[in-house]
């Protein structure tokens, strides 16, 4: 009865922050969906510990891409999605901490799950912030592995600003993964640490896939490269310049998430 009750109270509260992110165009109608279907998982079968963590995430992201909507709109026709995220956004984002929320159920006393949850939801934020803050940098960025200086927003680009960003966006989580461990989990000396290098680890799998195989393509009428297809912001039909046709934005921000956890989860199997 007291597990049904949780679920219960997880649905209304998950279907709540879902319509408000709707009411203030932070998700499409899509998006809204899959994150009413993400926050029942993760407040339902998790509970308030987990939701937190969460919460944390989609507040501070959401709220440097409402802050600094304007400023980017300069680089906003590079990127694939707008600042209105879908379900493809919310489920490479979050889906993989969802997993870990589940794998607890079946591993109530072990670390591991919630390792894998915070770094997910750290390399997802560390990501973010360095999206959101590394284009406000005056200097451009380089691009990884080539080092030539390229536009604001290029895909698999960093900066020393985006990258601090990416270091306090995980940062923020590790805090907050430290802070509100469940009760009863052992080996918690070292997540703070393990979740934050998992995190910022994540966000440089996510420069590098960008960098060499996500797809980048060319408008040609605006002379620039960019992740929209087929058409660009300008209505022209974009082509492939670069990297794998099917791997977009969503399918690297998984490998961001994947990448974190599964390295979390081996650090805190071998301490």
């Amino acid at each position: 009865m007291v597990f049904l009750i949780k679920v219960g109270l997880g649905a209304v509260f998950a279907l709540v922050v879902a319509g408000a992110s709707r009411y203030f165009k932070l998700l499409s109608r899509s998006g809204a969906l899959a994150a009413f279907v993400l926050g029942w998982i993760v407040f339902g079968l998790g509970g308030w510990d987990w939701a937190l963590v969460l919460i944390a995430f989609f507040v501070t992201s959401s709220g440097l891409s409402l802050i600094f909507k304007k400023r980017k709109q300069a680089v906003e026709p590079m990127y694939e999605k707008g600042s209105t995220r879908d379900a493809g956004q919310v489920l490479a984002n979050g889906g993989v901490a969802a997993v870990f929320v589940v794998l607890h159920l079946f591993f109530p006393q072990s670390i591991a799950p919630w390792a894998g949850f915070c770094a997910a939801l750290a390399a997802a934020n560390a990501d973010t912030w360095a999206t959101e803050l590394g284009v406000l940098d005056r200097r451009k960025p380089v691009m990884l592995f080539k080092g030539k200086a390229v536009e604001a927003g290029t895909s698999g680009a960093v900066s020393l600003a985006g990258t601090l960003a990416a270091a306090a966006g995980a940062g923020l989580i590790a805090l907050l993964g430290w802070l509100f461990m469940p009760a009863g989990m052992v080996g918690a000396g070292w997540l703070f640490l393990g979740v934050l290098g998992s995190g910022f680890f994540g966000s440089l799998v996510d420069s590098a896939l960008g960098a060499s195989v996500q797809a980048i393509y060319f408008c040609p009428a605006c002379n620039k490269e960019t992740e929209k297809h087929p058409r660009h912001g300008c209505g022209t039909e974009t082509r492939l310049i670069r990297g794998w046709e099917w791997l977009n934005n969503d399918w690297v921000n998984l490998g961001c998430t994947s990448s974190a956890s599964l390295l979390a989860v081996f650090l805190f199997s071998i301490l």
